[in-house]
């Protein structure tokens, strides 16, 4: 596997070696020595799978602490620009983000840790998007920014003939100045 730490320090790409021939191919999607030789100790206790239709976009979600999750993301069908934006109040990156396109032909995974917002957007057709989490899902400490924040400004790719699909609460998330954020350094 090759870890490549990005321009925010904590989130990672990692792309893993993959053996492919006449039938097929393998790879390994997660090897927990090799991972925290890299990364660190980070304790997975759940897998989650979505899938989505292409204009679909998810997010800008996150967990207030003590309840945040790191996420190990990957597409196993299709491609999402995926995105994840520092929300460490004193952090030197807050309010940037990384923004990197995962598809079942890259093979390509994201590691965001606690203390970052996190979204995607399908660009094929459809989707199929799992991820690790090291916290379960806690409803009354879900949060969101709103995904088209011009002081993040991420480069959605929307395109002509597809408009995006959001759900309610996507569509009424606060921007980043607003958002109640717990997390620091």
């Amino acid at each position: 596997m090759n870890f490549i730490e990005t321009s925010i320090p904590g989130v990672w790409i990692i792309e893993p070696d993959v053996f492919a021939d006449n039938r097929g191919y393998f790879m390994e999607a997660y090897k927990q020595e090799v991972f925290e030789n890299h990364i660190g100790k980070i304790n997975f206790i759940q897998d989650n799978e979505s899938c989505s239709t292409q204009g679909v976009l998810r997010g800008l979600h996150y967990q207030l602490a003590p309840w945040g999750q790191s996420k190990l993301v990957r597409v196993i069908q299709g491609n999402v620009l995926d995105v994840a934006v520092d929300i460490r109040r004193s952090s030197p990156t807050f309010g940037k983000h990384v923004a990197i396109e995962l598809s079942a032909e890259n093979k390509r995974q994201l590691f965001i840790p606690q203390g970052f917002a996190h979204g995607f957007q399908v660009l094929s057709e459809t989707a199929v998007f799992t991820y690790k989490v090291d916290n379960p899902y806690t409803p009354t400490y879900e949060r969101g920014i709103h995904y088209n924040d011009p002081e993040i400004g991420i480069p959605w790719q929307l395109s002509s003939g597809h408009s995006l699909i959001l759900s309610d609460k996507d569509k009424e998330a606060p921007l980043l100045k607003n958002a109640e954020i717990n997390f620091t350094i």
